[in-house]
């Protein structure tokens, strides 16, 4: 899932309004930042093959360390755990580590069986990337409910809070028409800089964003 973990992290923002929304989009994006970093490192590995699924062309061959499920709950505590020692705020600490799960749910629901349950486990998925339409519509209305639901819990402070987020969802956006419609990748080393440079940058303009944006009380 691409669109969808973003959407997870606006919704965010309902839930825990004193975090900043680039620390609930880094732990939605969690797995998929440690995952390139892994790959560089030799840790773990992925193949570009088309037609491996409808809707991406990636086949994810060894990946227990940043996508397993027992290793994603232990990525869950430590995210949520770290955030709490930094920040004392409790509710805070507890969406930050469910927003780390929630990316292996929503890659469960989309991934052919290859996410393995514990490193050498048995592997699962649900397989809705072998329908791009029914993939498209279930990313694009998550999307679309994640970000109504941010939208209805801050208001912009100036003119950057007004025109950075719908910026950002166009960029969002932009990338997974790409992902849809352009050709596979070129190479491994191609995605493995491009999804360590495209998730910082998401990342950080979310915090940008926030940073310009208030919680509206209810």
């Amino acid at each position: 899932m691409f669109i969808g973990h973003n959407a997870v992290a606006f919704a965010a923002k309902r839930a825990a309004p004193r975090t900043s929304l680039g620390t609930l989009t880094a732990a939605a994006m969690f797995l998929d930042l440690i995952w390139p970093v892994f790959v560089l490192a030799g840790i773990e590995e992925f193949e570009i093959r088309a037609g491996v699924t409808a809707f991406s062309p990636f086949d994810f061959t060894y990946y227990p360390w940043s996508h397993s499920l027992a290793v994603s709950l232990v990525w869950s505590f430590v995210f949520g755990a770290l955030y709490f020692g930094i920040t004392k705020y409790g509710r805070g600490a507890v969406v930050v580590g469910a927003l780390v799960f929630s990316h292996w749910i929503l890659d469960f629901i989309v991934h052919r069986p290859d996410l393995p349950l514990y490193p050498g486990g048995p592997k699962v998925g649900l397989g809705l990337w072998n329908s791009v339409a029914a993939t498209v519509a279930v990313e694009v209305l998550m999307f679309a409910a994640g970000l109504w639901i941010y939208a209805r819990a801050t208001r912009a402070r100036d003119a950057v809070g007004r025109r950075a987020l719908p910026a950002l969802v166009g960029f969002l956006l932009v990338i997974y028409l790409a992902n849809i419609i352009g050709p596979p990748p070129p190479g491994v080393m191609a995605i493995v800089v491009a999804g360590i440079a495209g998730a910082v940058v998401i990342v950080l303009w979310a915090w940008w964003i926030d940073r310009h944006r208030t919680v509206v009380e209810r």
